[in-house]
């Protein structure tokens, strides 16, 4: 099973060398251990932080988690616009044009500046209107805006930080993106520490302190970032930038399929955080502890899909079809494999890790019934996760969109409701409504993947021209 596992194939179906395959291997495990190195410990520590806020009560975890999908809807814009610079600097570093992704990274840092001040305003004056539209009650609404309006002031930094990040990445550079990710978040933490419930002299800040600690951990990491391009001898450096029609139309091109791509799932996540709010605190707080957990699956995949995005993207620079193709089909079968090792920890300590959140048994036989939906989502998720990198890469992002748009805006809340509601109450199964999410979530992750597998096998991606 191993050898045929391990085995690729290039845009033509032919085989690729053994040779050649051992090397493919080695570059994408060199670019894709930071990055799930940095997402494991990112998911670590978050998940450190909500066991933090999760010492104030159910209502100070569920507050906090109805701040993530406002905030995200708050970066669609600057997520695009980054999706944009790692396809752009990933295909001029492969075509050996150092000056021209210099050029891209500093009119991207240009545009997503006007992008965060937008975000800082919109975010700290609508916090009230974008709690109530994530699904705030009367038990949540004001601890949700206290933390919100906090966040909101580091918005721009957050916006430099994705940004350079998101150039880094598309070079390879991941060692940089994690010191950078890691050290932000260990600040959070230590803050959180502080600042929580009252530590070293200062005052117990509660929610508000959880605020301020994730907007000084993210100004941290900003700072980290802006050091590293202003710093001698780096692959980029920070210039006034000259904005040309060549990089501004490759970015557009790539930024809006996947700001359309952003909006489909924000707009489902967001209508799934009203569904499962609506049946109550404790089942929101276990749908928390679930995402806690399932995140760190997220940034996993995400590491890998990291290292096909970036090496597909070079690829194509230095017009390498038959390498490109084979970059995809390796990210994908290193993702299948780090997906079994996960989901027998995850079987393994499904109830250890539910008591690390809470002490609450209710909340506990919840989210210990939805792991195990999740463990069967894995390499669905993981495989459209790393299939999704391969597409944007390439700057095929429409298709990607056209998939959020179908399975997350659509179907995943619609099963969801149908789970959660009609279903809950005549399906004799315990904390169906509980697991109800995440029964959509498993449909979701096998039509993503399947869809998106068509996809590449098609080999159209191969021809995709960029600025």
């Amino acid at each position: 099973m191993l050898p045929k596992l391990l085995h690729v194939k290039d845009h033509e179906g032919k085989p690729v060398d053994p040779g050649v395959t051992t090397d493919l291997y080695k570059k994408t495990l060199s670019i894709a251990w930071p990055s799930t190195v940095e997402g494991a410990l990112m998911s670590i520590i978050g998940s450190v932080d909500t066991m933090m806020v999760g010492t104030l009560g159910a209502a100070s975890i569920a507050a906090v988690g109805l701040t993530g999908q406002p905030r995200m809807i708050m970066l669609i814009l600057a997520q695009a616009l980054c999706i944009g610079t790692t396809a752009l600097c990933a295909r001029r570093k492969g075509a050996h044009d150092q000056q021209g992704a210099n050029n891209c990274l500093n009119q991207s840092l240009a545009i997503i500046t006007v992008i965060g001040i937008f975000m800082t305003l919109t975010g700290y004056f609508g916090a009230g209107w974008l709690m109530k539209l994530g699904g705030a009650n009367e038990d949540t609404l004001d601890l949700s805006i206290t933390y919100f309006r906090v966040i909101s002031l580091a918005f721009l930094p957050s916006c430099w930080q994705l940004c350079i990040c998101a150039a880094m990445r598309a070079i390879g550079k991941t060692r940089v993106t994690m010191v950078t990710n890691v050290t932000a978040n260990l600040v959070n933490v230590i803050l959180n520490y502080i600042l929580i419930n009252g530590k070293l002299g200062f005052p117990a800040l509660g929610v508000k302190g959880a605020a301020i600690a994730t907007a000084c951990g993210t100004i941290t990491g900003s700072l980290i970032c802006i050091c590293t391009v202003l710093r001698k001898g780096g692959y980029y450096h920070l210039a006034l930038p000259r904005f040309d029609r060549t990089t501004v139309s490759g970015l557009g091109k790539v930024g809006s399929s996947s700001m359309i791509e952003a909006v489909c799932l924000r707009a489902g996540f967001l209508m799934l955080a009203r569904l499962i709010a609506g049946i109550g605190t404790n089942a929101f707080a276990a749908y928390q502890i679930v995402s806690q957990v399932t995140s760190l699956s997220f940034t996993l995949g995400d590491g890998v899909a990291t290292a096909g995005t970036s090496l597909v993207g070079q690829s194509l620079g230095a017009k390498r079809k038959d390498r490109a193709m084979a970059h995809s089909q390796v990210a994908y079968r290193i993702g299948i494999m780090v997906s079994a090792g996960l989901m027998l920890v995850i079987f393994l300590f499904r109830r250890q890790l539910a008591l690390l959140f809470t002490a609450d048994e209710e909340i506990i036989r919840g989210v210990t019934a939805s792991l195990y939906v999740v463990i069967l989502s894995m390499p669905f998720q993981n495989g459209r996760v790393i299939l999704s990198g391969t597409l944007r890469g390439a700057g095929d992002v429409k298709f990607v969109a056209y998939c959020a748009l179908l399975s997350v805006a659509i179907l995943r809340p619609a099963l969801t409701w149908l789970f959660c509601y009609p279903l809950a109450d005549v399906l004799p199964i315990p904390h169906m409504a509980v697991m109800a999410p995440w029964i959509a979530f498993l449909i979701d992750a096998i039509v993503r993947d399947r869809l998106l597998a068509w996809r590449v096998n098609q080999a159209k991606w191969l021809e995709i021209r960029l600025g």
